[in-house]
């Protein structure tokens, strides 16, 4: 008897097609090598990042001091991320506090570990994960994006497509699997944005879903909680800050990430049903995370705060939700909300984030209320690892 459309070969060809169909859209959209790059960025932009007048660069710029711009079109100053970088380091020297244009780590700060996490997708975590990354590292932080999510959004946004970039491994579980775990600087990959490398992720992590029950029915000495922050342990010195991008699920990949977070970011959708679910995550996290902590898992955390997303403030509803949210948890709800915004889900069709985007491409109050949203939370969050820090 022939068979009747096989699932298996279906959904399988169906993925090929898909793939291919990607794969193509990623050539057409960074020719000629499928490599994203950065964009410049404009004076006036780079004077917001640095925190100066725009004059003042320009007076730097007929100096001689420091990297020149490219001048575009209309005698248009552009920099590049590296000049960026160049900027501080050369401000830095001469600032009267330190910290001043290279705001990192000093000696004594502990590494930052942010674990994003949400039970439901569609919260914004990818979004705000990378946004956040990305912003640490034009505000001069040296940082470590970690896609711990099978789907792999953030390695995506990124220029990484799993299936034909990760063919071969490359992601976090080569460096936190039981049997022959490789070093952790052998997976980290460089981005186009100055001072931010990146794990990226593909399906394999799911593997390390599968090892771990194996491992703990052994009753193995392996610690599946410490894993992450063991590997994370290699390359400390080297990072101010790293931002995980949890799977939406509460498996070993999650808890041995939040048993290496230093903070924890619950990004929430202000939707009755978003809320009902993530009320859920938080019991069993609880629940979870309380055996871990017995088993001599560590769960001191310098803050967690819950982060509005896709934020519409003429939505009566949502607006009801966010003040009921504030009343329950307080000062652990962030001040500021990510906006829903056609800038920053346009964006994404490109496999960009905001802060990627040629303003030009938008009407510009739909940039700018979309980036004033973005700053505010990611400046809020720069706060609350800078106090962790004790300044």
């Amino acid at each position: 008897m022939q068979e009747k459309n096989r699932i298996d070969r279906l959904v399988g060809e169906h993925a090929a097609k898909l793939s291919e169909r990607l794969m193509a859209h990623r050539t057409q959209l960074f020719p000629p090598n499928a490599q994203k790059q950065l964009r410049s960025f404009s004076s006036g932009e780079v004077a917001g990042l640095l925190g100066v007048k725009d004059a003042y660069l320009r007076k730097l710029s007929l100096e001689g001091r420091g990297p020149q711009p490219q001048t575009g079109a209309g005698g248009r100053r552009m920099y590049s991320s590296q000049d960026i970088m160049a900027l501080r380091q050369m401000l830095e020297v001469g600032a009267k506090a330190p910290g001043t244009y290279i705001p990192g780590r000093r000696a004594g700060d502990h590494l930052q570990v942010v674990t994003v996490i949400n039970f439901k997708g569609g919260s914004g975590k990818t979004t705000t994960a990378a946004h956040l990354a990305q912003k640490a590292a034009l505000d001069g932080y040296r940082v470590l994006a970690i896609d711990l999510d099978p789907q792999a959004s953030l390695s995506a946004l990124h220029g990484y497509q799993p299936e034909f970039d990760l063919a071969d491994g490359g992601t976090l579980y080569d460096a936190i699997r039981y049997d022959d775990p490789v070093p952790l600087r052998d997976i980290i990959r460089p981005t186009y944005f100055t001072n931010l490398h990146l794990i990226p992720g593909n399906l394999e992590l799911m593997e390390f879903e599968h090892d771990t029950p194996r491992v703990l029915a052994e009753r193995s000495a392996n610690l599946f909680f410490t894993r992450i922050s063991d590997a994370l342990a290699q390359v400390e010195a080297e990072y101010d800050l790293v931002v995980i991008d949890c799977p939406p699920q509460l498996g070993f990949l999650t808890m041995s990430a939040l048993s290496a977070a230093t903070s924890v970011l619950v990004t929430v959708h202000p939707q009755m049903l978003d809320v009902m679910s993530m009320c859920q995550f938080l019991l069993m996290t609880s629940n979870l995370l309380g055996v871990v902590a017995d088993a001599g898992g560590n769960m001191s955390y310098d803050w967690l705060r819950y982060l509005v997303t896709r934020y519409e403030p003429g939505d009566g509803p949502q607006n009801q939700m966010v003040s009921f949210m504030r009343s329950l948890f307080g000062d652990h709800v962030l001040n500021h909300t990510v906006l829903k915004s056609t800038a920053i889900s346009d964006a994404g069709l490109t496999k960009q984030t905001l802060y990627e985007v040629e303003k030009a491409d938008f009407t510009r109050a739909t940039y700018e209320r979309a980036m004033e949203s973005l700053n505010a939370v990611n400046g809020e969050i720069e706060g609350l690892i800078q106090a962790a820090w004790g300044r």
